[in-house]
């Protein structure tokens, strides 16, 4: 049966009381005029009237205006005024009414009205109140309906998708992350041949949670779901839930699964579900808070509700896995989470073919190399790699896209735009020149310090020099080769200290990425002499902090400790190799960029294998490599740059490129998740 829209008989009533309240209180008719009861007593006893009607009842005297008088009274014409018109007022009281009559001999006359018309007083009083609460209650039962909602704000926001409508992306699509797609393949096969697997007893899962960095290809899985899937597909932001009103977000969720069960089997993607699935608080919370936990509540029973042959499978997606509520990741809602990680090598190879095709590419152009200059980078990064490589070579006029137009690419990405209008004096450029080739100096002494691959004292977008490194795609990360970092980091302060005898601030995001990796160290991966084995993170979102303060003043003193350590390690260094430093600087006053045959030719080679090298004496067959460890390393995984060490000093010269660890002002991550405030 149909269900009766009570819409319209809401706004039926409200007009019906509106009238009622307007008319009932009127005199109908264009003959009637309101005046005081002073000017009503002026037109009596001038004798403007023949009738005076009395009306006790709503405490009103009326006069019949004499049709002579009507232009004087009312100032239009008979013909304009109507027939009967009547001027009326408001008196003190019937007696002084009776006396004044009477005062002036008025002898025309004069009738009482006894009746009083209770009801519309009655009305009067109580239809305000009525038409309030017929306003409210519609403005509730607007926000409380998902279908019949005020203004639709409680519906679904979600967009639908069938086979071949909107979405023509594809698994093919979708290079390297075989794992993931293999998992999300799975759910897909499910819902095209769902006896493949219940005649052995088994049972899709009801939810599939996509986590991992930005960029790194979720959302586009889950769109390559959608086109391979040939069922309907509904997709809604985690934001899309909140809205102004009380009440929404949990009228939204109804709405969703209503129509993707009325569909089913069907699929409902939730992208950046972190914004309405954070972890409940426990304390007393405010308004807003509520209506979002409200929206988790309601999100939390429909996907618990579903049956095993509903045919409602939920994708979500999110980068902030820590801040979701437990009971949303638990089984039975989401059964399975897909990490989709940065790409490795071979991946990246894979992901730079999809975003080659579209380009005019110079022949022969070597994409390993490319792929072994971007680690570290996401599937996003590298799609912009290609966007900007293209917009290079059509700033240059070129024909085609050449591998330095990649190379350049990567460069702007990194460090930015090139600046080359800035002026700096020749004692900014040789202070800048010392800091940059403290960096490269100390880096290049140091056995588990990133290879170096240039050094530049152009200024690139905040930046106004830079080392560029050869990260490599560490499995794990050693005490040693984290300190070995901090020094190489460093190394740039105390050669302005060493060499200058002054510092500036142009260490500063050298002193920041130390900070934040030395508390990592000691706070998060037990990696100190006084506090060792312990981890002081909590991924609980609370103003206290997850240790007392006394153990606050312990890792405080032991970062101290740790960076001053590092500091003189780099001094001692520098001041043990002052001249061949000097000679770099020198060097890259003169060039403005030197790479690192330059650095051979003056320290020469550096006598440590690369981790490459060893890979390839251990396991002669290429094995995938895994990247960074994004609490560990998350430093080599955001500054992109060549990943292997057997790049011979020749081929890093003629590629120029190159991992960032800028010894001024470029932007680097921390490399743990942990904070000393």
């Amino acid at each position: 049966m149909p269900r009766f829209n009570l819409t319209w008989l809401y706004f039926s009533i409200i007009a019906i009381m509106a009238g009622f309240l307007w008319f009932g209180n009127s005199n109908p008719g264009s003959s009637s005029k309101e005046v005081s009861y002073s000017e009503l007593k002026q037109y009596i006893a001038k004798g403007y009237g023949n009738e005076i009607i009395v009306d006790k009842g709503e405490g009103q005297i009326s006069l019949a205006v004499r049709p002579e008088h009507i232009r004087t009274v009312f100032h239009q014409s008979a013909e304009q005024v109507g027939a009967h018109p009547k001027v009326r007022a408001k008196y003190p009281s019937a007696d002084r009414v009776d006396d004044y009559l009477n005062s002036i001999q008025y002898k025309g006359k004069v009738t009482y009205d006894e009746t009083h018309n209770y009801f519309m007083t009655l009305l009067g009083a109580v239809l305000p109140i009525l038409l309030f609460a017929a306003i409210w209650l519609f403005a509730l039962r607007g926000m409380g309906g998902a279908a019949n909602g005020i203004f639709g704000v409680g519906k679904s926001k979600a967009k639908e998708y069938t086979k071949g409508e909107g979405v023509n992306i594809t698994f093919k699509d979708v290079a390297g992350q075989e794992g993931a797609k293999q998992e999300v393949k799975e759910i897909v096969d499910f819902l095209k041949n769902p006896d493949k697997y219940t005649e052995l007893g088994g049972k899709i899962p009801k939810g599939a949670l996509l986590v991992g960095p930005p960029g790194t290809g979720k959302t586009l899985l889950a769109k390559a779901v959608a086109g391979e899937a040939g069922v309907p597909f509904f997709s809604m932001s985690g934001s899309d839930f909140v809205e102004m009103f009380v009440g929404v977000g949990a009228s939204r969720v109804r709405d969703l699964f209503e129509k993707a069960k009325e569909k089913a089997p069907s699929i409902v993607f939730i992208d950046e579900i972190d914004a309405v699935g954070r972890a409940r608080s426990k304390g007393a919370s405010f308004g807003g808070n509520d209506e979002r936990e409200n929206t988790l509540n309601q999100l939390l029973t429909e996907m618990d509700g579903f049956g095993t042959n509903s045919g409602v499978i939920i994708l979500a997606a999110t980068n902030r896995v820590d801040v979701l509520d437990q009971a949303l990741l638990r089984a039975g809602r989401f059964d399975r989470q897909i990490y989709v990680d940065l790409p490795d090598l071979p991946e990246r190879i894979a992901i730079f073919n999809v975003h080659l095709r579209p380009l005019k590419l110079q022949p022969g152009l070597d994409i390993d190399l490319l792929a072994r200059q971007t680690p570290g980078f996401s599937g996003a990064d590298i799609a912009n790699v290609c966007n900007e490589a293209a917009l290079i070579a059509a700033r240059h006029n070129r024909e085609a896209v050449t591998k330095q137009d990649f190379l350049d690419a990567v460069d702007r990405i990194i460090g930015g735009l090139e600046k080359k209008t800035r002026v700096m004096t020749n004692e900014e450029k040789r202070a800048i020149a010392i800091h940059e080739a403290g960096h490269a100096s100390v880096s290049w002494l140091l056995e588990h310090a990133n290879p170096l691959v240039k050094v530049t004292i152009v200024p690139r977008g905040q930046s106004l020099g830079a080392a560029w490194y050869l990260p490599e795609e560490r499995t794990i990360t050693t005490k040693e080769q984290m300190l070995d970092e901090i020094c190489a980091t460093l190394a740039g302060r105390a050669a302005e200290e060493v060499f200058l005898g002054r510092i500036s601030s142009g260490a500063l995001n050298d002193l920041e990425r130390v900070t934040q990796r030395a508390y990592g160290m000691v706070a998060y991966l037990g990696m100190s002499e006084s506090l060792p084995n312990l981890s002081y993170y909590s991924n609980q979102e609370s103003f206290q902090k997850p240790y007392s303060e006394e153990t606050g003043r312990r890792i405080d003193a032991e970062v101290s400790r740790l960076i001053n350590e590092q500091y003189e390690r780099a001094k001692r260094l520098l001041t043990e190799n002052a001249a061949k430093h000097n000679e770099l600087a020198d060097l890259l006053c003169e060039h403005e960029v030197i790479f690192a045959a330059d650095v051979i030719n003056i320290f020469g080679p550096r006598p440590w294998k690369s981790r490459a090298e060893i890979i390839m004496e251990e396991q002669p067959p290429v094995h995938h490599e895994t990247p960074a460890d994004a609490s560990l390393t998350s430093a080599e995984a955001m500054t992109p740059t060549a990943d292997s060490a057997t790049e011979t000093a020749k081929s890093v010269e003629e590629s120029g490129n190159t991992s960032e660890t800028s010894g001024t002002s470029a932007s680097h991550p921390v490399d743990a998740p942990f904070s000393p405030n």
